[in-house]
Formats: structure tokens, sequence, C-alpha cells
């Protein structure tokens, strides 16, 4: 008992002393989204993925880490031997910025693809400091974070901020570094969604003759990459077969979506009634796979829905343990609508 409380006690003074450290005005970005890995190198596959819209700040302690956006510990990732790469676009005013990075384990920060501080491995609480000039405008941040399977007694800390130390150029300009874009070809307008499928929610629309920054990408359609990318202030999925990629050497990172963490959606009282045979599908697209095949008059839950036009576009139900997605123009709802969410 002894300790368990003395590993308490030190913990809270190690969080104390990383606030007392974070300087005042300090920034964490926002919407941040973190995949997290079961190795220490980032390989393999993701086996989970969380939101973090107030900036990465986080003590996860021994324990699993925590999804911030939905209020979840991610069960699914190692409480120790983990690691995850953290992606966001973050809108800088000109100026040179100091950045504060806390982390027990290891840590690097790309700067618009450029790896700038690179602490990767197993080390004790340490605090690094990075100052940079970053001009106006959008610019991608990339955080790997490391946390050891060897034995320690804080457990997983990270913390990355950052604020201004100066305006203006202080020397040089310095020399640009490359950031992953694409342009919209073909098409007069490109969809931009939630999720990289056909039949996900609707954001905004993508131009031509414009370039938007590029964050990650999915290939989990099957025969189209989609990318992740940022137009004015909302950033969605639009599908590479009418995008011309820019990666200018750049590494963008494969990320799983939110499509892909709620197969065990609960049941909201609302009921989906077919109005044909219907193919349910894995995700909300007819570009991927076909679970089986509804037949008509069929009743199951209804829980999650895509939007698209002001109307219902997709639906995700549970029919016979099975959870999947069928065309929503071919059912009849039962129940309020409201009820359920959106994705």
């Amino acid at each position: 008992m002894f300790l368990k409380n003395a590993r308490l006690i030190g913990l809270v003074v190690i969080i104390l002393a990383i606030l007392i450290i974070a300087p005042a005005g300090a920034e964490f970005g926002t919407n941040w989204v973190g995949s997290f890995y079961n190795t220490e190198d980032l390989s393999g596959p993701i086996v989970d993925t969380g939101t973090y819209p107030n900036g990465i700040n986080e003590t996860w302690g021994t324990g699993s880490p925590v999804d911030d956006g939905a209020a979840r510990v991610m069960t699914a990732v190692n409480p120790d031997g983990f690691s995850v790469r953290f992606v966001s676009t973050q809108t800088f005013v000109e100026g040179t910025y100091d950045f504060f990075l806390t982390f027990e384990g290891g840590l690097r920060l790309y700067i618009d693809g450029s790896l700038v501080v690179d602490q990767f491995g197993a080390n004790p609480l340490t605090t690094v400091t990075y100052q940079q000039f970053i001009s106006a405008g959008n610019h991608q941040l990339i955080v790997e974070y490391v946390d050891p399977a060897a034995p320690d007694t804080v457990g997983a800390i990270v913390q990355v901020q950052w604020f201004v130390a100066g305006t203006g150029n202080p020397g040089p300009t310095p020399t640009s570094v490359p950031v992953a874009t694409a342009e919209v070809h073909t098409v007069r307008g490109l969809a931009v969604r939630t999720g990289p499928y056909l039949g996900a929610s609707l954001i905004t629309v993508a131009r031509p003759g414009n370039s938007y920054p590029v964050s990650a990408l999915n290939r989990s359609e099957g025969i189209f990459t989609w990318y992740l990318i940022t137009v004015g202030d909302q950033t969605g999925w639009a599908s590479g077969r009418y995008l011309t990629v820019r990666d200018e050497g750049v590494v963008i990172p494969e990320q799983i979506t939110v499509f892909d963490q709620i197969d065990g959606a609960p049941d909201v009282g609302v009921t989906a009634v077919t109005r044909a045979n219907m193919n349910l599908r894995v995700r909300p697209s007819v570009r991927t796979s076909r679970l089986l095949v509804i037949p008509w008059g069929a009743e199951m839950p209804l829980i999650g829905r895509t939007v698209q036009g002001g109307r219902d576009f997709w639906y995700q139900v549970r029919y016979e343990g099975v959870v999947g997605w069928i065309y929503a123009p071919y059912v009849t709802v039962r129940g309020p609508i409201d009820a359920v969410p959106i994705r």
C-alpha cells in the first residue's frame, strides 16, 4: 500500500511539474487524430484511433490510453508497449514559435513533413524545447509517441504545446519544407466526406484551382485511395480518383476513421424495415464487401446513418447479429429518426 501511494504521489508531483513548466499563453492546437499500434515502432495494423479536439495533453499513467473525443478507454491498445501517430493541421500567424514537448518514453515532431525533434526511444520524463519560424497559414503537425514496455512507475505521459516567441522573421528566410497537397481534376467539385466512402456524410466541396493540405490516407474502400484534406476550416475525406496528390517526398500516414469504431454501436429504439431485398455492406459504399442479403420486409435495429443533401443516405443496422450498412431510400423507419446518430 505504501508503494502504491508513493507512486500516486509521485505522479501527482510530476503532473504539477508539467503544469509549472507550461508557458503562459501556450497553445495545444485542436482536432488531433491519433492512430495507435500495439508495437513500439508504429508497425503492424492500427488497432484503434482516438480524437483529441483540445490538443495532446495526456497523462495516461500505466493504464490503456483514452480517446478524449469519445471519452472512452481504448482497451484494444496495450497499457505498455504501444506507439501512436498524432496528426493535425493547425493555423498559425507568422512568427517565431517555441515548442515545449514533455514525454515519458519517446517522441518525434514533424512540421510540414520535416523531422525537427527526434527523441524516439526509452527516456525518463523529459521536456524538450524547439524553436522555428513559421509562416502564416495552415501547417501540418505530426507527433509520434512511444510508451515502451519496460517497467516504470510513471506510465505514459505526452504533452505538446507551443507559443509565439516573437513576431516576424528573426533571421534569413528559412528553406521551405515539403508539404503533401492535393488538387482537384476532371470534376467541377469534389465531395469531402466524414469518412473514406461514397456513402459517408457530405461535409463540404473541394474545387479545382486550389491546393489542399493532405494529412492522411485510407484504402479501405478497396478501389481508390481516399485522402484526408483540409478545405478552409473543414477537414474530411476526398476520393483520390479525382485528386492529383503531390507528396514532395512526405510520408502520408495511413489512418482509420470513426467508421472502424462503431460496429458495436448500441440500439437507440429505432427500427428499419426493408422495402426490397438489400445488400448489407461492411461500410456505406457499394464498393465495399457485401456481408449478406437482407430479405424484403425484414425488421432490424437502426443504429447509425449518413446524410447528404439534407436527406438520409445510408443506414447502419444490426441484422441477426451482423452490423453493416444498407441504402436508405429503400428503407422504412419506425421511431424517432433524430435519435439515430449521424456519422
